[in-house]
């Protein structure tokens, strides 16, 4: 008998690391948007995150199980963004349109910003491309107008300041899709 072996894409359950990444992304914007909405802790709304908030959705839905989320994942951006939001806040400024600050901005469109920079800070070793189109996926989740352009325009700016070396890339970035999603 041999030993099953997990591909470099997917998690120690078999699960698509993309999937359990992007819900982690999913939830930890509806997080960050709680707590600036509720005003609570960080530790107190992940917890409460990870108690109640995903698992099945009801049978009166007819739906199945949700994707299990990479919970590591969800902790590092939320404790993330919430350790480091004056900076967040000052790069997200910086890239957007005079005319359109950040305080203006609806608090929901400001967490996707929020998470979406953190991860052209800290997490290198994700493309800025798929960091950036995950995003906007997010937008599209809650938005039906103009923002998402928006932030596929601010969270490009960001990482053509943050990691112009891997966008300028004269492979058009191949070699950085073969990293982590």
């Amino acid at each position: 008998m041999s030993a099953r072996t997990k591909a470099p894409d997917q998690q120690d359950d078999g699960t698509p690391l993309g999937g359990r990444r992007s819900a982690a992304r999913l939830i930890a914007v509806q997080a960050l948007y709680e707590i600036e909405m509720a005003g609570a802790s960080t530790e107190a709304v992940l917890r409460q995150f990870m108690d109640r908030r995903w698992g099945r959705r009801s049978e009166e839905e007819g739906a199945g199980p949700l994707i299990k989320p990479d919970t590591e994942w969800l902790v590092v951006l939320v404790r993330g963004v919430a350790e480091r939001m004056a900076e967040l806040d000052e790069a997200i400024a910086g890239a957007l349109d005079k005319a359109r600050p950040l305080e203006r901005l609806e608090v929901l469109l400001r967490a996707i910003l929020r998470a979406g920079a953190y991860e052209l800070v800290s997490q290198t070793d994700v493309p800025a491309r798929v960091i950036i189109n995950e995003y906007m996926n997010i937008a599209h989740a809650f938005f039906a107008g103009k923002e998402p352009s928006l932030v596929n325009g601010v969270l490009d700016r960001l990482a053509h300041v943050l990691r112009h070396q891997e966008l300028e890339d004269p492979s058009g970035g191949q070699a950085a899709e073969d990293k982590r999603v």
